[in-house]
């Protein structure tokens, strides 16, 4: 008699990168539910009073609030598709310490040199993208999939900065996925994982 196949078991597999798409779900929700005055009061980065708590709150909580629901589709797909082979790769602590160093880099950046609030988790998913594509990293080699990624989304968001006149945070973009991509190949590895068999797709 043959045995019947079981359906696959659906696990939480990736626990730091699914409780944040979860959290931005419903930051959304909320945004949705008072007309955005949810993400502009808590969830939006903040301009001047560095010392002050809510500043400091908003200066990494930025990366749960989005300006629309298509804003936060685009940066979840991103998140969802990348993050697993990361969190794997890092551990979920590290992951944690790269996507906080992202949020801060790009609050910075737009405070300082721009003046300007930030909302969103592209430069998160900027930071993965560009650590997607060194995890084959190897002594002395550089990848090339690298080097066209960095090319390609760096020009991207130097264009955009330079030339292009709309909303999006171009320079936060920059800054969190470079700060965050250089915290994360300083940060070591888990043991138990190998990094040959990732790469970007």
């Amino acid at each position: 008699m043959e045995k019947k196949r079981q359906l696959p078991k659906i696990t939480f597999n990736s626990p730091v990168v699914l409780s944040f798409v979860f959290i931005c779900v419903a930051v959304q929700i909320a945004s949705t539910l008072t007309g955005g005055a949810s993400t502009r009061a808590f969830f939006t980065s903040r301009v001047g009073m560095p010392f002050n708590p809510l500043v400091i709150f908003c200066s990494v909580s930025h990366i749960f609030g989005h300006a629309s629901w298509e804003h936060l589709i685009g940066n979840m797909s991103y998140i969802l598709l990348l993050g697993p082979l990361l969190e794997e790769k890092y551990g979920s602590v590290r992951l944690i310490w790269i996507m906080l160093a992202s949020a801060l880099a790009a609050s910075i950046a737009n405070g300082v040199l721009l003046h300007a609030s930030v909302v969103g988790a592209s430069g998160v998913v900027f930071t993965f993208i560009l650590l997607s594509s060194i995890t084959g990293l190897k002594e002395g080699e550089l990848p090339l999939t690298f080097v066209l990624v960095a090319v390609l989304y760096l020009g991207q968001q130097v264009y955009g900065a330079l030339f292009v006149r709309d909303n999006i945070s171009y320079l936060g973009h920059i800054a969190g996925g470079v700060v965050g991509s250089i915290v994360g190949f300083l940060l070591p590895v888990k043991e138990n994982t190998t990094t040959s068999g990732y790469g970007l797709m």
